[in-house]
């Protein structure tokens, strides 16, 4: 139903949804914001320093200048009024003045005047405010910080020069405007943009928002830098600042102006340099777009889901590769779109993601494999197993109607047995039994339905398709025959008596899969052969033959093996008669075995393979033989020539393999040479009993 293959599918991707739930939650919370911006500067470090397009000169107030002038800070504004002279003697675009000027002189009035005389003369001077916000308990002081109104008189703009610090002190962002109570003061770099463009620059327009995120061009010194002090004594030619734009402010950490950014992590980026770095974005027009956050976090969730997606369908070291190559993809399209877009997607939630949605998805894997094997384990073999719990997707155990073969076995006259035992004796001998009765069907890729008291059911042809599933089901029978002998033996002093088992094979349609309540669910199948191979398990005990099978069984495996017909039974709840065949006596050791120890050749009927072999025991319904070839499984048809040794006459018969064990054989006489028989009867008779 679509309901449960939903419900399956959130179950199969529940590791990946967690995931993507954990890594929104993170990035909406802002969180991985530190990580973020470290894998931007990341960006700006691998992309490199590239040349400004605008054309601007920093003059830097730094140490030189102090020695040179022999005049310590703050200057005389005089001394401004002058350096200003002797630039805009050169006509430049504009001048930029990173110093603010919001009190009045120490030196007096008249300090004041030449520099605002100045000021006016240029008539491209761009002044500096510091507008600031206070906010205390009981009150908020805004203090514009604005130059002088001498000063600003002359001046052809007064811009804010505050820069936007993250919590990391990183320098990464500026204000296109600044608020001031009600009012808004233009950037700094914003006025500097309009006065150097109506003086002709050609730029891109300025953006709508409210901040940018700079595009920084490289570290300190990106732009060309020159002394105070030389403009200021003449030795830089006025023509050096023809039609550029001038920034004036101190570069000196002496004097605090200096910050973090993506090109200077120790912190030594003066704040006029990153004045020049804004001003350049605004002329380039190449702001650092963001991808929005809402985009990113959905794109992450999308990344946890698809990592999730890798490991259910490949195997978890593919689909670490899968994601690696996933993570360097994205990785690398990111970095594309910065680099030629200037476009910039958080990608460390991304990440995140992808590591989170394929550990998350292994481990829930792992943890329901684990779950798996434990609840499967009693009814697959290992090897089955294996490839049930890799087939995660769980088709193989769904229901579904298909050819089996099934094989009921049970001990003989349980109940009166259990009777004359302790339970703690009937435990154990049980278990032991069980045991062995399990590694015989896994043995030959079969599948132990259920327990049920002594008998086991188990299935061939599923859950995966066995082309030799009645053969299998047989050579099943044969050996679990043999390994009743072997527990009967260690237990017999205690039972008392020989145990010895029952076994019914059917094969036909049923229907297989994973059935039950809601409360609990079980491997099984139901059907009309299912209830046919318990009724010939039954059957056993009326006929005295350890091994029945339905004529559905005997025609699927033709003349491969040697069976009797015993004749046609109408079951109950059937209407049909069925044929039913019998493969072995009751009793595999009716006849007395006696040793015998003499070379013999063995021949593969229908095959003519030859092979020596030597004897370990023989009787009238047949003989061990050791070196026999692995590849000649119980259920071969063999004849058998042996002579030599007490034997009075050579042994010569025919007879189907019914056990194995290492090199070892068991052969049950089908035909045995008539002037052979008395011979071996009188050899057994002599030699004693086994």
């Amino acid at each position: 139903m679509p309901g449960s293959r939903a419900l399956a599918m959130l179950r199969q991707y529940r590791g990946g949804l967690g995931a993507a739930v954990v890594v929104a939650a993170l990035a909406l919370t802002r969180l991985l914001e530190p990580l973020e911006l470290e894998s931007l500067a990341r960006f700006f470090e691998m992309r490199g320093a590239r040349p400004p397009v605008a054309p601007i000169v920093i003059v830097g107030i730094d140490e030189s200048s102090f020695k040179e002038l022999d005049t310590q800070w703050p200057f005389p504004r005089a001394m401004h009024a002058a350096l200003i002279d002797r630039l805009a003697a050169g006509r430049p675009l504009a001048i930029g003045v990173d110093v603010i000027f919001d009190v009045p002189s120490a030196r007096g009035p008249a300090d004041d005047e030449a520099l605002a005389r100045a000021v006016a003369r240029a008539g491209n001077v761009v002044l500096g405010a510091a507008p600031l916000t206070d906010v205390q308990d009981r009150y908020v002081r805004v203090d514009p910080n604005l130059p002088l109104a001498v000063l600003r008189r002359g001046a052809a703009a007064v811009g804010a020069i505050n820069l936007e610090r993250d919590r990391d002190s990183h320098v990464r962002r500026a204000p296109l405007a600044v608020g001031v109570g009600r009012e808004r003061i233009p950037g700094f770099d914003v006025e500097l943009y309009r006065v150097a463009t109506a003086a002709g620059l050609p730029a891109a327009p300025l953006p709508d928002v409210d901040r940018i995120r700079i595009n920084f061009n490289g570290p300190p010194r990106t732009f060309p830098w020159v002394s105070y002090y030389q403009v200021l004594k003449g030795e830089i030619p006025a023509e050096v600042f023809r039609d550029r734009i001038v920034l004036i402010g101190p570069t000196t950490v002496l004097l605090h102006d200096v910050f973090p950014t993506a090109f200077a992590r120790g912190g030594d980026m003066p704040g006029v340099e990153i004045h020049a770095n804004v001003l350049d974005t605004y002329v380039r027009g190449n702001r650092v777009r963001e991808v929005p956050a809402v985009v990113s976090t959905v794109l992450a969730a999308a990344a946890a889901l698809a990592a999730a997606a890798l490991v259910l369908t490949l195997h978890p070291l593919r689909a670490l590769a899968a994601v690696t190559l996933l993570w360097a993809i994205v990785t690398a399209f990111a970095y594309l779109g910065f680099v030629v877009a200037d476009v910039w997607m958080r990608g460390m939630a991304g990440s995140l993601a992808l590591v989170l949605g394929y550990g998350a998805t292994v481990v829930d894997n792992f943890i329901r494999e684990q779950r798996e094997r434990r609840r499967l384990s009693q009814f697959f073999s290992p090897e089955v197993l294996r490839e049930v719990v890799r087939q995660r997707d769980g088709a193989t155990l769904g229901s579904s109607r298909r050819l089996v073969t099934v094989l009921f076995a049970d001990i003989r006259g349980f109940t009166s047995l259990a009777e004359k035992l302790e339970p703690e004796e009937v435990a154990a001998m049980l278990r032991e039994y069980l045991s062995e009765m399990t590694e015989v069907v896994f043995k030959h890729g079969g599948t132990v339905d259920k327990y049920m008291g002594d008998c086991v059911m188990a299935l061939y042809n599923v859950p995966f398709e066995d082309p030799d599933h009645a053969m299998n089901a047989l050579r099943t029978a044969l050996e679990m025959q043999e390994r009743t002998l072997a527990v009967s033996a260690r237990w017999e002093s205690r039972l008392g008596a020989a145990i010895r088992s029952g076994i019914g094979i059917s094969t036909g349609e049923a229907v297989v899969g994973t059935m039950g309540s809601r409360q609990r669910l079980e491997y099984t199948a139901i059907g009309d052969t299912i209830n046919l191979g318990s009724r010939l398990e039954a059957l056993t005990k009326e006929y005295g033959v350890a091994i029945i099978m339905s004529e559905f069984t005997q025609r699927r495996l033709g003349g491969e093996v040697l069976t009797r017909e015993l004749g046609e039974v109408t079951l109950r709840g059937r209407t049909q008669p069925v044929k039913v065949y019998g493969v072995l006596p009751g009793d595999i050791r009716k006849h007395p075995r006696a040793v015998l120890e003499v070379a013999a050749t063995l021949v593969l009927l229908g095959a003519g393979q030859t092979c020596l072999v030597t004897t370990r025991d023989v009787g009238e319904g047949g003989m061990a033989l050791g070196g026999v070839p692995a590849s000649w499984a119980p259920g071969t048809r063999v004849e058998v020539r042996c002579e030599g040794g007490l034997l009075p006459k050579p042994l010569l018969a025919e007879g189907v393999i019914v056990w194995r064990r290492g090199d070892q054989a068991g052969v049950s006489f089908t035909e045995l040479d008539p002037g052979t028989a008395p011979g071996v009867a009188e050899y057994v008779a002599g030699k004693g009993r086994r």
